[in-house]
């Protein structure tokens, strides 16, 4: 039970069951090593190995599961047992070789980490976080967010044009009333002024409007997702769905993005109005 908290080993079984509540001479294998074996659920397996105390040690056990991790490496060599039948086995009493901590927020790993690190003061003792033990899955994770950023600046960058285009078609449509202003003696900053503050309110506006929409659809999605043409298995986990995470970073980038890009690319027509020559002005249709 323990080990399905802190691993969700009961994810990465394929095929099979678990173990059984008490030890119960039970071995699970990987996906790799079970047809390299050719065994399967329900097959007797026998274990030679080396006691603790040097002695051989030796015995029978049933396979109940098979599981995938997602690494095929792994899978390759991945032999499970019930911790009461291994220390039985290697006779190692109530000893053990690994302890899993888990951490309920992921920004304090590195902290822990290195504190537990102090702690021990053991150069025979290894503490290593779960970037190190679960490699592939972070590496995987880490181009999954590099890939995030990239989307994020497309995206900026579709929004950036289309307030441009849309700021400065509104200044080319009313080149008149600019031109008026500026005969009445308007001065080229407040023009300026007037263009940007024009789209920052409409900005806002859009913002406001596009937080409400979002955030119902957000929350439809973080509950119910959208689901996989094809599901597939990563890292002992099965992706079926897609699902959305309601939070303070996913709302509060984009909304400063949107605004500063929106303000940045009403720079060029404000100038251009601010400039604009009365006498030409007025003579345009």
């Amino acid at each position: 039970e323990r080990e399905t908290v802190a691993t969700r080993f009961d994810k990465k079984i394929i095929e099979g069951r678990s173990f059984s509540p008490q030890p119960s001479h039970e071995a699970i294998l990987g996906k790799g090593l079970a047809q390299t074996l050719k065994g399967k659920t329900g097959d007797q397996i026998v274990i030679i190995s080396q006691g603790a105390d040097g002695s051989i040690a030796n015995d029978l056990y049933t396979i109940v599961g098979i599981t995938e991790s997602g690494d095929p490496t792994q899978d390759l060599s991945s032999f499970y047992l019930n911790l009461k039948d291994a220390q039985d086995l290697l006779v190692l009493d109530d000893a053990i070789h690994e302890m899993a901590v888990i951490v309920r927020k992921l920004g304090q790993v590195s902290r822990i980490t290195r504190e537990i690190r102090v702690t021990l003061n053991d150069p025979g003792l290894e503490v290593s976080p779960w970037q190190e033990f679960a490699h592939s899955f972070y590496v995987a994770m880490q181009a999954d967010k590099e890939g995030n950023w990239i989307m994020l600046f497309i995206v900026v960058l579709i929004v950036a044009i289309g307030v441009l285009n849309t700021v400065l078609m509104t200044v080319l449509e009313r080149t008149r009333e600019y031109g008026v202003m500026r005969a009445l003696g308007t001065g080229r900053m407040l023009v300026f002024r007037l263009i940007v503050y024009e789209v920052a309110f409409m900005a806002l506006i859009g913002l406001v409007v596009g937080f409400g929409l979002s955030l119902l659809l957000n929350h439809y999605l973080s509950i119910h997702g959208i689901a996989m043409p094809h599901p597939y298995r990563y890292g002992g986990m099965v992706f079926s769905h897609y699902y959305t995470e309601i939070n303070a970073r996913s709302f509060y980038i984009p909304a400063i993005t949107v605004l500063f890009s929106a303000l940045f690319v009403s720079i060029f027509p404000a100038l251009r109005a601010a400039h604009i020559s009365p006498a030409r002005a007025l003579r345009t249709h």
